[in-house]
């Protein structure tokens, strides 16, 4: 028994009661989440591009910085791992989205005061449980670089991605690493496919939120690995171009994946 006189079960079996329900969704509500997000991109762009382009700026940093300091090995393992926190990098547009749902006025003191509350809230967790997983990939690569390439350096990064390409070393180190980072990847996907929305839009506790994320790929494996695939290639193809694809592609990815958990998690 507690203050409430209830006993342990039942305050599980409450609990329960509480969390947020998933429903089964199909390829056309995914295909549906891509045109709304396409439409939030739309309406309201300046936000968008400017998300995007503070994204795109962050990676092109880390990249050139670990390009200066001798660390060239690093560069695509950043550059892939980067994409992990792309989750929290579009909170900003998943209230966009939802003050567009809500026909609520857009401001972008609106918007940034918003994700400035979140530091008291349940989300700051859930980005410190991402920002933990890159650093585990970031480290990872450091082992397996030291491990396949030993302390060889190179004059500039056309070097490094011709030892990457042409030699034993080189291309064990390719295969381990993107093993790696796909496991990881995975892992990423399971636990924020809507978790971070979810933390943004309801007042629950951030592993409530990420057992909810994975609940929700159990219901819909098909749709949601599809989503998670589509997802990965267009990360992918906006880092190609020195992180500047990422200025569009980082918008309509946020945009769509707030609808994307709309259908997935019942409102309350």
């Amino acid at each position: 028994m507690n203050e409430s006189g209830l006993t342990a079960s039942e305050l599980a079996a409450t609990r329960r009661d509480l969390d947020p329900i998933v429903r089964p969704i199909t390829v056309n509500d995914v295909n549906e989440a891509w045109a709304q997000g396409l439409r939030d991109f739309q309406t309201a762009p300046a936000f968008g591009l400017a998300f995007g382009a503070f994204y795109a700026a962050a990676g092109i940093v880390i990249a050139a910085s670990a390009t200066a300091l001798g660390l060239s090995y690093l560069t695509y393992p950043l550059a892939a791992g980067f994409a992990l926190i792309g989750p929290f990098a579009a909170v900003g547009l998943y209230e966009v989205s939802r003050r567009l749902e809500a026909r609520q006025t857009l401001s972008w003191r609106g918007v940034f005061g918003v994700i400035f509350e979140q530091r008291h809230r349940q989300l700051a967790w859930m980005a410190l449980v991402i920002l933990f997983i890159f650093m585990i990939w970031i480290y990872s690569a450091q082992l397996l670089g030291a491990l396949m390439i030993g302390s060889r350096s190179f004059a500039t990064f056309e070097d490094f991605l011709v030892a990457l390409t042409t030699t034993p070393e080189g291309v064990l180190f390719l295969l381990l690493g993107n093993a790696v980072g796909a496991l990881l990847s995975l892992v990423v996907f399971s636990l924020t496919l809507v978790s971070f929305p979810l933390l943004l839009d309801r007042d629950i506790d951030f592993v409530t939120a990420m057992i909810t994320s994975v609940r929700a790929i159990v219901l819909s494996p098909a749709p949601t690995v599809g989503w998670g695939f589509t997802v990965a290639v267009l990360l992918l193809l906006g880092c190609l171009p020195a992180f500047l694809g990422l200025i569009v592609v980082l918008p309509i990815l946020g945009h769509a994946t707030w609808h994307l958990y709309r259908k997935l998690v019942v409102r309350v």
